[in-house]
């Protein structure tokens, strides 16, 4: 005998839907549920709301003297769809997890929701795993949530922060610097964010939250400049030519290629270059937690494009050819701000003294070359041969983002 429910005399107009809708999610499809009801004219609703939910409906003789509806479960309801993989699924390889191409018309839905029939279309451009996605991206998350940092509590302002004037003129150039680049980081994967397909919510979250570590950066970096009462220093025509190409690249991977795995993988070596030779307190502190949040950045993107290339080895063509066309885009540009290179010798100098300087300026050699083992390291690992990693590396902006 099928399960059997009595509405009695609730109407369809006061609620008697919710009794049968309940009723059927514990039937099996393709299972039937036998409805009675008391009231009036009950059946035209209950047939009407059958058909609207997608479940074959048909009455006869309940053997009571009343009618006997008889609701066959139906496997979707009428004007509904499956609109994406499983809620929860991480792994693009189980089955029902992160689809490979997803519809615009599954909009802003759940990952695995049901999306009624007839929802908008919306203009989300990246609709194709291969080309956003990570299967670290969740991990990478869970690391970052972890490890945010309050900027009040984190840094002690407080530090005794006394530099000769020269040593504070280089430090708040270093700074100008750091926030012009941290404003092209930040404005990168905001633009993607954006256009990234919701389906594809670990790297939107990933996103969001470095979108959140470059702000925080550049309020720590701009109050470090403010910290003795200076303004802002230099801001050069080539800086902001060079940080204009990641702004202005449309193609999501190359953009992770050339800001994360080559702009900001250097950064890091800046970074661990200032907080060991800053010559106070704050300075290091702020070195230090903003590196740790670049190296996860960098960590995203070495994992997306290593996964990308893997499907898809011509990539690694696309993305040499990158590096070349920007820099012959920046050929013409000075390169690397002066005032920056003064200063970085300066900081790693310590002092004025000459015998300090030539300290200070074979130190900034060091990080240069730092800089370029660690491009080459890097490009290696996504499949550059040889002399072609090393040319390349060596090809990277002068303005090392």
């Amino acid at each position: 005998m099928p399960p059997t429910i009595d509405i009695e005399a609730l109407g369809f107009d006061a609620g008697a839907h919710l009794v049968v809708k309940l009723a059927l999610g514990r039937v099996p499809v393709g299972e039937v549920l036998e409805v009675r009801g008391q009231g009036e004219g009950w059946q035209g609703p209950l047939a009407a709301w059958c058909r609207s939910q997608g479940h074959p409906v048909a009455f006869e003789d309940g053997g009571d003297g009343r009618p006997c509806a008889r609701i066959t479960r139906g496997a979707v309801q009428a004007g509904r769809w499956r609109g994406a993989a499983a809620t929860g699924a991480i792994d693009p390889g189980a089955d029902g997890a992160v689809r490979a191409e997803v519809d615009t018309r599954w909009g802003l839905a759940a990952r695995g929701a049901t999306v009624e029939a007839g929802s908008p279309a919306f203009a989300f451009r990246l609709t194709r795993r291969e080309d956003v996605w990570a299967d670290s991206a969740a991990t990478l998350y869970a690391e970052a949530v972890a490890a945010q940092w309050n900027a009040d509590t984190a840094i002690d302002w407080q530090a005794p922060c006394d530099l000769p004037d020269e040593v504070e003129d280089a430090v708040v150039q270093v700074m100008t610097y750091m926030v012009e680049n941290e404003n092209a980081a930040l404005v990168v994967p905001a633009r993607f964010l954006g256009q990234l397909h919701p389906h594809f919510r670990e790297v939107q979250a990933l996103l969001a939250i470095q979108v959140a570590d470059e702000a925080r950066h550049i309020d720590v970096f701009t109050r470090r400049i403010a910290l003795k009462g200076r303004q802002p220093g230099l801001s050069t025509a080539g800086g902001q030519a060079s940080l204009k190409t990641l702004v202005d690249e449309p193609d999501f991977s190359t953009a992770q290629f050339l800001l994360a795995v080559l702009g900001e993988g250097t950064f890091v070596s800046l970074l661990n270059f200032l907080h060991h030779h800053a010559p106070d307190s704050v300075t290091r502190q702020i070195a230090r937690l903003a590196a740790r949040d670049e190296a996860r950045h960098v960590a995203f993107g070495m994992a997306h494009l290593g996964q990308h290339i893997a499907q898809e080895p011509a990539l690694l063509t696309r993305l040499g050819n990158a590096v070349e066309a920007r820099y012959e885009h920046l050929a013409g540009t000075s390169g690397l701000n002066e005032e920056v290179f003064d200063a970085l010798i300066l900081l790693a100098a310590g002092s004025s003294a000459p015998a300090a300087i030539a300290a200070g300026y074979a130190r900034v050699q060091e990080l240069l070359q730092d800089m370029a083992r660690g491009r080459e390291a890097r490009l290696a690992k996504l499949g550059f041969q040889g002399e072609s990693a090393r040319r390349l590396a060596s090809l990277h902006t002068r303005n090392f983002m």
